[in-house]
């Protein structure tokens, strides 16, 4: 069941949540093993009287919230209390004593968390291995990798694992794995999802948190849990988070869409990805919408660099300590080293040019605005890969000179803080999944899973293409 209905069935007491548990548990075992996507799976004796609880709630006509009985692995670089929590690396490797944010949430409208989902080392890069649990598998080709950093999560949904999943995206890690596995990921508007609680609440803009979903209005409906304001965030936005729940349904007739493509020959893309985003065209046009290629007034190349200032500032202040110590720093892996190494070198001017930058980047992307409702790119620039390569290493022949340069496509949205959905757009002729993002314009979070929404309604490869493991 998608999870709207699986809450449906769960209400109207068609099911209980201990027979939800007992069937969830059961798929886990039979299908995790094939691509360790769950980790720190919880004890399933302590799972099923939990499941026994929620009924027991029921019962008494008490409901926590739509998400009432629902088994829940957290991203594994988010706290949860009382559940081993190692955002990929032996040197977080710990048990916190606090709930995340959006984790507390969760638990109030009743989830009950059965473990973790897996994520490379910090959540640094678009493909999800680490040195504690291993490699998560792609749902449609085991042979291949899931994408990242939310790759646990993506392939969790994609395998019916999980009804829904949390995210986060700094560069992608929500919309990469979604296009790798068949599903939604939904990068939300800076601030939309509080975040920490954290001993820094100013700095950290590049990433979010968000909802994964195989649906637009499961991710919807989770985000409207996961979303609103919050004192310990002072950056959160204030709006009523009950917006999310409404219905999607909406007329996009003589919508404009923006055709960004690879930035105009810029982006070096494997074939056979901008043609699966181009046929997904006919989708839009279903609904009423017309796309037309366009570009940003903006170098394509001064955005990759000011990325790069921003990524060695706060990738390198947060791990400063572990490299500075000779005891830690081999076993970082060698891409944090070098995100830590480049911002060695950063002075104050370098950082504020950087912001200069970005603000010039966003009033371009504002420009845009003036005349298009959304924009259009590739959620990536390569089909997944093989899952032993941690990164490509060129893509057409051109040599991709840092570990995440094959993912330049995704920071657009990023440093615009534009809302960005990743939908499905199809297969590869081997039959690997792709995704196209949908930008939205600031704050617009509601319009862009309406739009994906009424996309998903036109498009039958969404739905009708599930991963060979089920059969």
């Amino acid at each position: 069941m998608d999870a709207l209905d699986l809450s449906r069935a769960i209400h109207s007491r068609q099911i209980s949540c201990r027979e939800v548990m007992v069937a969830y548990l059961d798929h886990i075992s039979r299908l995790n093993p094939r691509v360790n996507a769950i980790v720190s799976l919880q004890d399933p004796d302590s799972l099923l009287k939990q499941a026994g609880e929620r009924d027991a709630q029921l019962a008494r006509g008490n409901s926590l919230g739509w998400m009432h009985g629902f088994p829940h692995a957290v991203k594994d670089l988010a706290a949860t209390k009382g559940i081993r929590t190692t955002c990929g690396s032996p040197l977080l490797d710990t048990v916190p004593e606090h709930d995340e944010i959006f984790v507390e949430r969760l638990k109030k409208n009743g989830v009950i968390l059965i473990g973790k989902t897996n994520t490379p080392e910090f959540g640094l890069g678009s493909q999800t291995y680490n040195t504690i649990f291993g490699a998560t598998r792609n749902a449609y080709d085991q042979s291949k990798c899931a994408g990242g950093s939310s790759g646990g999560a993506a392939v969790s949904l994609a395998l019916r694992m999980l009804p829904v999943a949390d995210g986060s995206d700094m560069m992608g890690s929500l919309r990469n794995p979604a296009a790798f596995n068949n599903v939604f990921g939904f990068r939300t508007s800076f601030g939309r999802v509080p975040a920490g609680p954290s001993f820094e609440v100013f700095a950290h803009q590049l990433s979010v948190n968000g909802p994964m979903a195989r649906s637009a209005a499961d991710a919807a409906m989770l985000l409207s849990v996961m979303a609103g304001p919050d004192a310990r965030d002072p950056l959160s936005i204030e709006q009523d988070p009950s917006l999310f729940s409404r219905p999607l349904d909406c007329d996009f007739k003589g919508t404009r869409l923006a055709w960004l493509g690879d930035l105009g020959g810029y982006l070096p893309t494997q074939n056979g990805v901008k043609e699966r985003c181009l046929e997904s065209f006919k989708a839009f046009e279903a609904i009423g919408c017309t796309v037309q290629q366009a570009l940003p007034d903006f170098s394509p190349a001064r955005l990759w660099h000011t990325w790069l200032v921003f990524r060695h500032w706060l990738v390198g202040a947060g791990l400063a300590a572990f490299y500075s110590d000779p005891a830690t720093r081999p076993r970082l892996k060698p891409e944090a080293q070098w995100e830590i190494e480049g911002s060695l070198n950063l002075t104050a001017a370098d950082v504020c040019d950087a912001f200069l930058a970005r603000t010039a980047w966003y009033q371009s992307i504002c420009r845009l605005f003036d005349t298009f409702d959304f924009l259009l790119l590739p959620s990536a620039q390569v089909f997944p890969f093989d899952v032993d390569t941690y990164w490509p290493r060129e893509i057409n022949g051109v040599k991709m000179d840092t570990y995440h340069r094959w993912m330049e496509v995704v920071i657009p949205a990023t440093l615009s803080g534009c809302p960005a959905i990743s939908v499905p757009v199809g297969f590869s002729k081997s039959g690997l999944p792709m995704g196209m993002q949908i930008i939205g314009k600031n704050h617009a979070d509601f319009s862009v899973l309406q739009i994906a929404h009424a996309y998903e309604q036109a498009a039958p490869w969404v739905r009708d293409h599930l991963p060979p493991l089920l059969g």
